[in-house]
C-alpha cells in the first residue's frame, strides 16, 4: 500500500502551530520533531529513566525541527506507474493544495510575525509517495539464525536451520512484539534459566513479549510456565509462538499486570526488563515466588549491577550469580534467590 509521506520544517514554536493548523484540516496523526525535546529528555530526572542513549538519538540532536504525518495515496492506475506521474497526481491531492496555500499565506505573514517573535523557520514542504512494503518487513533480512548459548538456537520461523544433536530451537516470529532474541540481554536470562530451571519448576516469565523466554522455559523441561504481558498485541504474537513451538500444553501467555491480578506462584520468576522496571517489580516478584525460588533479570548495564543489586536484595533475596560477557555490549544479568 502507498502513501503520501509530508514533511514541513519549521522552528521550535512553529511545530506547535503547524500541528494547530493541520488539525483544524483534520490531521490528526502528526510527528512533531524538535531536537531540543531531546535533550531535555537526555536531561534526566530519575537515576533509572535511561539506561542507554542509542548514537542515531544523538544525531538527530542536529537535525532542524519539522512536523510530518500521512496521506492516503489514492492512485486508480495501476500501483507502479512511473514516478512522475506519481508526483503529478499528489500535487493534486487536495489536501496537500490547501497545506501548500496555508504555508504561503504563513510566509507572507512572515515580516510582521518576526516583529511578534514568531519565528517560522522556512516552512520547507518537502512530499514523497512512500510504499510500507519498502519498509515492513525490511528488518527481516537481518534476523538469522543465531545460537543463544552453547545449545539453545533461535531461529525465524522464515528461515531453514538444520539442528545439529543436542540444540534445542526456539522458532520465532516476533511480528510487532519485542524479542527475537538476539539482544545480549536475552542471552544473559537464558545462560542463567538454563541452570536454575528443573524438570519440575513452575516459570512466571514477567513482560514476556514474543514469549522467547516463555518457550525457553518449556525446552528446559519446565513442567509450567505463565508469560505474561501489558501489550494486548504482544500477547496474541505470543500464543502464536509458543503454539509454532507446540508447547501451548504446558506454556500460556496471558495479558497481565504483575502488580495487580495475577494469582501464580512459581520457582522461578524471569523478568528481561530494563533496570528501573527490575527493581520496581522485585516486591511483587517475591511475592509470586516459592520459598527457596529464584528471580532471574536482565536489562542492566554493567555500571548499574552494584545498585541494582542492592535493590533487589532489599526485597528479599540474596544475589547468588551475576551474569557478565565482555562481548555483550556491557549488559548483565542477575540471579537472586528468595529468602
Amino acid at each position: 500500500m502507498k502513501y503520501i509521506k509530508c514533511t514541513i520544517f519549521t522552528s521550535k514554536m512553529g511545530t506547535e502551530i503547524l500541528s494547530d493548523m493541520l488539525f483544524d484540516m483534520g490531521i490528526s496523526g502528526v510527528e512533531m520533531f524538535n531536537p531540543d525535546d531531546i535533550d531535555d529528555l537526555l536531561n534526566k530526572k530519575n537515576e533509572y529513566d535511561w539506561d542507554y542513549i542509542d548514537t542515531s538519538v544523538m544525531e538527530q540532536m542536529q537535525d532542524e525541527p519539522y512536523v510530518s504525518f500521512y496521506l492516503d495515496f489514492n492512485l486508480e492506475q495501476d500501483i507502479c506507474v512511473e514516478e512522475e506521474l506519481q508526483k503529478n497526481v499528489v500535487l493534486q491531492h487536495n489536501t496537500i493544495k490547501q497545506i501548500q496555500e496555508q504555508l504561503e499565506l504563513l510566509r507572507h505573514k512572515g515580516e510582521q510575525s518576526e516583529k511578534q517573535n514568531i519565528n517560522m523557520g522556512n516552512l520547507r514542504f518537502d512530499i514523497e509517495v512512500v510504499d510500507d512494503s519498502d519498509w515492513k518487513d525490511k528488518w527481516k533480512e537481518y534476523f538469522k539464525p543465531a545460537h543463544i548459548t552453547d545449545r539453545i538456537v533461535v531461529k525465524p520461523s522464515w528461515e531453514e536451520y538444520e539442528k545439529a544433536p543436542g540444540e534445542l530451537v526456539i522458532e520465532i516470529d516476533p511480528g510487532q512484539a519485542f524479542g527475537t532474541g538476539t539482544h545480549p540481554t536475552t542471552t544473559g536470562c537464558i545462560t542463567l534459566m538454563e541452570k536454575y530451571i528443573k524438570e519440575n519448576s513452575r516459570v512466571l516469565d514477567v513482560g514476556c513479549g514474543s514469549g522467547i523466554l516463555a518457550i525457553a522455559a518449556g525446552l528446559l523441561g519446565a513442567e509450567d510456565v505463565l508469560g505474561i504481558e501489558i501489550d494486548p498485541q504482544a500477547v496474541e504474537v505470543g500464543k502464536e509462538n509458543v503454539a509454532l513451538n507446540g508447547f501451548s500444553d504446558k506454556v500460556k501467555v496471558c495479558y497481565g499486570d504483575l502488580t495487580k491480578g495475577v494469582d501464580y506462584k512459581a520457582d522461578v520468576v524471569v523478568a528481561n526488563l530494563m533496570a528501573d522496571l527490575v527493581v520496581m517489580l522485585s516486591k511483587d516478584v517475591a511475592r509470586h515466588l516459592n520459598d527457596g525460588g529464584i528471580y532471574i533479570s536482565s536489562g542492566i548495564l554493567l555500571e548499574l549491577k552494584d545498585k541494582i543489586s542492592k535493590e533487589i536484595e532489599k526485597c528479599g533475596f540474596e544475589i547468588i550469580e551475576i551474569y557478565e560477557n565482555e562481548n555483550d555490549g556491557g549488559w548483565c544479568a542477575i540471579a537472586a534467590r528468595l529468602k
